[in-house]
Parts: C-alpha cells; structure tokens; sequence
C-alpha cells in the first residue's frame, strides 16, 4: 500500500517541543554477554498505551560457543512481543509452541493466567559467530482477560503488513494504522511499527490513537528543531498532530501505543496483574514447582531447567 504523509500530517517546525510529554533515557543493564537498555517502566512513566514493557536487546556480535539462553521462566497477565533486527531466538513454551523467530517476524505469545518460555539461540547460529539485535515489549492485558487460557502466535516477514511513501518504509507488527490492519489477535486498541526513514524523511505518527510514542533505535530524529538521537524514547502529548523527521544518517524507530487501560498495574519481576493477589498467588505457584499439576507448567522440549523465584 502506498501512504502520503504530505496530507495535512503538521509539519516539525510547526509543533512545540512541549508536545513530548515524556522523554525517557532507557537504563542499562549488563547480562553478561549482552547489554539490555530498558526504556518502560521507567520513573517517569509506566506505560505508553497498554505497552508497560519495552528493552532494547543488544546490538551485540557473538563468538562460536557465546550463545543466550534464557532459562523457562513464568509470566501473567500480559503478552510478549518479540522482534528482530538481526539474529534469531528458539522460542518454546508450556502450551506446546515451538518457533524459530527470525528478523521481521513476530512472536506474540499472550500468558493470560500463566504460562512459560524459553528463548534460547538456536541450534544453527551456535554452530558460528552470530549477531542479535532486537526489541521485546511487554502489553498488559486488560482486567477481563487476565485469566484467560495462554495462547501464542507467530507471524512471519510477508504476514505483516507494509506501508510505504516516500523516504519511508513502515512495518506494522501490531493492531492498525493508516487503514492497515495487522494479523495478530489482540485484547485492546494498539498500535505498533516498525519505521526505517531516509535521511531528511518526515514520518507523521497516526492521530486516531489515544497514546503515541516513539523508540530511536538507528541514526535521529527533529522535533521542533530540536534533535533526538538513538536510545531514547518519546511519548507525546494527546491529541497533537506530529511529525518527525529524520536526521542526516536517516533514522530506525519504534512507534508505539494504543489505548491506556483502566489504571496503573502491578509489576514484579515477569508477572503483570491489576491486583497484588494475583502476583501472590503466581509466585506461590512459580515456587512450589509443581509442574503441570498448578499453575504452570515448563516448556515441552525444554524441561531439564527453569529460573527460580527471585
């Protein structure tokens, strides 16, 4: 499909720098043999629509026999996003799923009540040096489908939709924008792209959401003449037209929001719920690890480790 921001999108030296209602600085985090930067939940905001989770894994270049292996580990009351720039992830669960996810594709796996994975580097990139670079986010669920049964999807390159125009080329990995609809099942109103911008390029973000914000992950971005550069986020001011444009070196982003839920949520470690009675009852579950008999279960495939309770 072919898309024209030049229609009335409100052009960057027409919007005030005060239209950026929050700007995040993601933290760092070392795991070894990667860094993490986590933009949500930050001190300053917890959510961009129902996205309450969102870390830039890597870029990072990996040696013969330096692999990541994310032990089976639990989560409630959310769905997890996967998406890559580069590398791969074996990504199974307690439902029985068992995907290689690849760059473009995407992982969505919703826990509900709860579930469990694995995300582990797969058998053929450990057979040499191997890259990875990508984004995982976290959307809360709304209170009615917290309990609901775990369910997971993958959808590869060619399922997602494409927007392009000039200068710009816009993946859309969840719910809709610019008449574009993408394929996986969700609980609440979202949005989520994948955006490569030319140098110079002007991306307007869509206006019929009630939350926006944006993630730099390559070159920058303008605002009002001001620059934004790489690793940082920006969430918006409702209701504002806004425009972007993109730096010298062009520009990656992650335009992201959606619908804000009914109030705030409790997070501790990889469990999400409106109450503190559910995040209680699943570390009593997680804990006990009375595999398929409660709660949880461990991964079919992988089985022989999980992570313990913090």
């Amino acid at each position: 499909m072919s898309w024209n921001p030049a229609l009335d999108p409100g052009c960057p030296d027409e919007i005030g720098v005060d239209a950026i209602e929050t700007l995040i600085i993601p933290r760092a985090r070392d795991l070894g043999d990667f860094e993490v930067r986590r933009a949500l939940p930050s001190p300053k905001r917890q959510m961009v629509g129902p996205f309450i989770f969102f870390d830039q894994a890597g870029p990072a270049e990996f040696l013969t026999g330096q692999d990541v292996d994310v032990r089976p580990h639990p989560h409630i009351g959310l769905g997890t996003v996967t998406y890559l720039y580069r590398g791969d992830f074996h990504h199974r669960d307690s439902i029985g799923s068992d995907h290689i996810i690849t760059p473009g594709a995407l992982n969505w796996m919703v826990a509900g009540k709860g579930v469990s994975h694995s995300e582990r580097t797969s058998s053929t990139a450990r057979k040499g040096p191997h890259s990875l670079y990508g984004i995982q986010t976290w959307i809360a669920l709304p209170e009615e489908c917290e309990d609901m049964d775990p369910i997971f999807e993958h959808h590869g390159k060619d399922a997602l939709p494409e927007i392009e125009a000039e200068g710009i080329n816009a993946r859309l990995i969840l719910g809709n924008a610019y008449g574009e609809k993408a394929p996986a099942t969700l609980y609440s109103e979202t949005f989520y792209l994948d955006v490569t911008l030319a140098p110079g390029a002007r991306f307007p973000l869509p206006d019929d959401h009630e939350d926006r914000g944006l993630y730099i992950t390559e070159g920058s971005v303008s605002i009002a003449g001001q620059s934004f550069e790489a690793m940082q986020m920006m969430v918006f001011r409702h209701g504002d037209k806004i425009t972007v444009a993109a730096g010298p070196q062009g520009a990656r982003l992650m335009a992201l929001g959606g619908a804000t839920l009914n109030g705030p949520r409790y997070v501790w470690w990889n469990f999400v719920a409106s109450s503190k009675d559910r995040i209680e009852q699943a570390k009593i579950d997680w804990r006990a690890a009375d595999w398929g008999q409660g709660l949880f279960d461990l991964p079919v495939g992988d089985r022989r480790e999980f992570i313990p309770l913090p």
